[in-house]
């Protein structure tokens, strides 16, 4: 297919997420074509490395492509909305335990969904144009894509705060966040590429991907996320979002004022729902952080807050939403909570793992 290309050099596979004109958004098509890659590829002795780019010089990839659920959703005329996360999910989950070297270039943006097929690979590089988001509580969803999983683990508050906010980060703050792992200029992902395949048939494929990177890696600059670090710890350890919007009023300045702006946009439901998510997958294994956000997203599919998100930044375009509840002081905890229950027909609606 032409949205997603494969080709194998010199022991490395390399995947290039192709629709530039979407910003590489994944669709269901793509997400399968890559895990049926991935699963060929953890067994096949002539592939030792793989490594994802996105085609053109504007994005990774900016996310799923949510038109379509939008539009699936909204027609109820096909399982999109559960399909497409089903088998992105399992892709997040292969792409987290596989046993090769996996190397994502965040060249350009890379949010949502294009967070979930790099972030859990085992080298994520981030250049001069990355720009690094979860925006999901402004279209009506939470932070998923293992979002409940990477995010309590980064240091301090700042996954709650990226969570809460969909903050931008560029290359300095992902990698003060551990969400990149090297910084490479733009123009030398093909110099890496090459260099992976001229060693990529001997010894050790890991510690090769790790020499390569060490070599061609550049300082990626002062981190503006490091320097606000005790304002975010300060502020997003408060307890409850009601309670880290006071803590905010109380800091002051232009930093918690802009913060609270940005939070404002929110769904107040969905804002509550991702740091309940976030709190919870501190305690749970990758699997069962995935198992949950399979409910939750479910869950969301059949709400109205991802409709009317969708529609207001990407149908419309009148970034006008009209949230349901419209304040935080009206979501109540029974409603959230009753949100990562089971399923009324138990396991058999689960997200399951082969």
């Amino acid at each position: 297919m032409d949205d997603i290309l494969f080709n194998v050099v010199g022991g490395v596979a390399r995947v290039t997420l192709n629709r530039p004109r979407a910003l590489n958004a994944l669709t269901l098509d793509m997400a399968l074509a890559l895990d049926g890659a991935l699963a060929r590829w953890a067994e096949d002795d002539a592939v030792r490395i793989v490594a994802v780019r996105g085609a053109g010089d504007r994005a990774f990839c900016a996310g799923g492509d949510v038109r379509a659920l939008y539009e699936s959703g909204t027609t109820r005329a096909n399982t999109l909305t559960r399909d497409f996360y089903w088998h992105e999910y399992r892709l997040n989950r292969r792409i987290k335990r596989f046993p090769k070297p996996y190397v994502a270039f965040m060249d350009g943006v890379t949010m949502g969904g294009g967070v979930g097929i790099s972030v859990h690979g085992s080298h994520r590089v981030a250049t001069g144009r990355t720009v690094f988001a979860m925006p999901e509580t402004g279209i009506g969803l939470f932070p998923d894509v293992g979002g409940s999983y990477f995010l309590p683990r980064c240091p301090g508050r700042i996954g709650l705060y990226l969570g809460l906010t969909g903050a931008r980060l560029a290359s300095a703050d992902c990698r003060h966040a551990g969400i990149a792992t090297h910084h490479l200029d733009t123009a030398r992902i093909d110099e890496a590429l090459a260099a992976f395949a001229g060693g990529a048939s001997a010894g050790d494929a890991r510690s090769h991907v790790d020499r390569v990177l060490a070599d061609l890696a550049e300082a990626s600059g002062a981190s503006e996320l490091a320097g606000r670090r005790d304002a975010i710890d300060r502020c997003f350890g408060a307890g409850g979002v009601e309670d880290i919007e006071a803590a905010l009023r109380a800091e002051g300045g232009a930093w918690a004022e802009a913060t609270l702006k940005a939070m404002a946009e929110k769904s107040p439901f969905l804002q509550k729902v991702a740091r309940a998510a976030i709190a919870r997958g501190v305690n749970l294994s990758f699997e069962d952080c995935m198992m949950m956000e399979f409910r939750l997203v479910q869950r969301a599919m059949a709400f109205h807050e991802f409709y009317e998100g969708v529609r207001a930044a990407v149908i419309d375009k009148d970034r006008q939403p009209k949230w349901r509840p419209a304040c935080l002081s009206e979501v109540e905890g029974a409603a959230v909570e009753s949100w990562f229950a089971p399923f009324e027909n138990g396991a058999a609606g689960d997200l399951v793992f082969a």
